[in-house]
């Protein structure tokens, strides 16, 4: 079995901080996810901003990282959104009851 790897990159703007993911984010991966979010929280922005969009796969220890994460930035007074949510994860929300715990803004296709 290949090792799931997850790649994060970081880009930080006046008000916000955007992490790009790519890969999957799992028992394996979902350290790594906390460390860098921890990093940013270091001197947070008001918003952190994670965009799933080459996200490929979430497990049920990813999504109590997302949620943990979220209540880590909001005692941090920042906020934590999700963007470019692939239709699994939000149908995986949905199921869990998450997606009302987690902030998700999703842009619209022009």
């Amino acid at each position: 079995m290949d090792r799931a790897e997850l790649s994060i990159t970081v880009h930080r703007t006046g008000d916000e901080a955007v992490l790009r993911l790519a890969g999957e984010i799992d028992m394996l991966t979902a350290a790594q996810l906390s460390t860098v979010v921890n990093e940013v929280l270091a001197d947070p922005p008001p918003r952190i901003v994670l965009d799933l969009a080459g996200v490929t796969f979430c497990d049920s220890q990813g999504l109590g990282t997302l949620v943990v994460l979220s209540r880590k930035a909001s005692h941090a007074q920042s906020l934590l959104v999700l963007s470019n949510v692939g239709d699994f994860l939000l149908r995986v929300l949905d199921i869990t009851g998450l997606r009302s715990a987690l902030m998700i803004r999703n842009e619209t296709a022009p």
